[in-house]
């Protein structure tokens, strides 16, 4: 079969695969009945909040191999890395259904399956974006769709599971049944060849055009002052979705009054627009530039919180809206930042490059729920907490202003050396 062919298999190989790594998302479903079991175990009065560390260390350990994999993808392909990210991924999600601490579930859940998390969605994301180059934000968009995806279905069905096996029960089956979907689906990724060109498309060749742009390796990416402005608004774009994502199940029953059942169904809802913010970012950023979606993906951030800051008890309608906009631009964010990546220092090294770029969302993923936390925790509301957020949203707003700048001036910079 032709790759121009194929390569839509590998897309929808990756797809499910990313499906199933994104469950990570589901983690405030398990928090709260997870806290009651350790609490009864260990006799410690732990909450949904105590446990936020577990989600907080799956987010930060991430990027570790994100760029080890990202290296190995590299030199002999994705199939190997995915296959054993996947045995890691549900591995971890099983041994978290053999927790009788708070220790072994932040090794268990935090660390085993974070690492196999970060295996796994590096490779899938760059491999299907170097495949596609004609389609670079759609595609980006929609593997990263696919993972946030996993929040909608997820939810409900672990808490069935819950309800009628228990939490641990639910962690094994839902860790076995990924293991053996993500490394069965692993047989039909296949690694993108050098320089690949889909057929019937040609590349842009005028100057200034993605395919003008010079491939980096690591080195020359932290070398440049673009990369330091991107990071840090990628950083500032995933601080608010990973707040709310990571509590969003205990935010509605304290903060709106909301019932358990009712609570899970916000999970879901975050998720389904979470999903639908990468996808049409994602195409909207091939039409109009990664940077202009992305400034306007903080507008809406900001919009979304100010929402959530207005809610109290009983404000179901605002608290939806506003956490749907925010489910949207934290989509946004996600869905655009691989291609955004691979349009700025090349598709080459990418597996890597995204990887070491990743680390701003690891610095998200752990700032954003320990912030969350510590509010509650000082103020029984989380007012203050939506505040910073708005904070970090003014500074990335104002960041991609810095990045036209730059990226112009090092733009300068490569045609004078052309033109010598």
């Amino acid at each position: 079969m032709k790759l121009t062919s194929k390569r839509w298999i590998i897309l929808v190989a990756s797809c499910f695969i990313n499906l199933c790594i994104g469950s990570m998302y589901a983690w405030s479903v398990f928090a709260t009945p997870m806290a009651k079991y350790l609490s009864g175990i260990t006799g410690l009065q732990l909450t949904p909040g105590t446990l936020a560390i577990v989600f907080t260390v799956t987010n930060s350990v991430g990027p570790i191999t994100m760029i080890t994999g990202g290296r190995i993808n590299d030199l002999f392909g994705p199939k190997k890395v995915i296959f054993v990210g996947g045995l890691l991924f549900g591995g971890g999600m099983i041994l978290s259904g053999f927790a009788q601490s708070l220790g072994f579930l932040v090794l268990a859940y935090g660390i085993v399956t974070g690492l196999g998390i970060g295996l796994v969605y590096g490779c899938t994301i760059s491999n299907s974006i170097k495949f596609f180059p004609d389609k670079r934000g759609l595609v980006g968009g929609v593997t990263t769709a696919s993972y946030g995806f996993s929040s909608v279905i997820v939810p409900p069905v672990a808490n069935i599971l819950i309800t009628n096996f228990g939490v641990t029960s639910a962690f094994k089956i839902i860790g076995l049944t990924f293991l053996i979907i993500v490394c069965i689906a692993s047989f039909f990724i296949d690694k993108c060849p050098a320089g690949f060109i889909p057929e019937g498309w040609t590349p842009p060749a005028s100057a200034g055009s993605k395919s003008a742009v010079v491939d980096k390796d690591w080195k020359g990416m932290l070398a440049s002052p673009v990369f330091y402005v991107m990071i840090v608004l990628l950083t500032c774009g995933a601080f608010g979705g990973l707040m709310c994502s990571s509590q969003a199940s205990p935010l509605a029953q304290k903060m709106i009054g909301m019932s358990t059942a009712a609570a899970t169904t916000v999970v879901s809802v975050l998720a389904l627009f979470n999903t639908a913010g990468r996808i049409v970012a994602g195409y909207v950023s091939d039409k109009i530039g990664r940077i202009n979606t992305l400034a306007t993906a903080f507008l809406f951030s900001m919009a979304g919180l100010g929402c959530l800051y207005f809610s109290g008890q009983g404000d179901v309608a605002r608290f939806y809206i506003g956490l749907s906009i925010i489910g949207i631009s934290f989509g946004a964010f996600m869905g655009v930042f691989p291609g955004f990546t691979a349009d700025q220092f090349g598709v080459k090294n990418n597996s890597v490059n995204y990887g070491i770029m990743f680390i701003g969302f690891a610095v998200a993923g752990y700032f954003g729920p320990t912030v969350m936390k510590n509010v509650y925790a000082a103020d029984s509301s989380y007012q203050r907490a939506f505040v910073t957020a708005v904070c970090l949203g003014v500074i990335g707003f104002a960041l991609t202003f810095a990045y036209r700048f730059f990226n112009t001036k090092e733009k300068s910079k490569l045609s004078v050396a052309a033109g010598e």
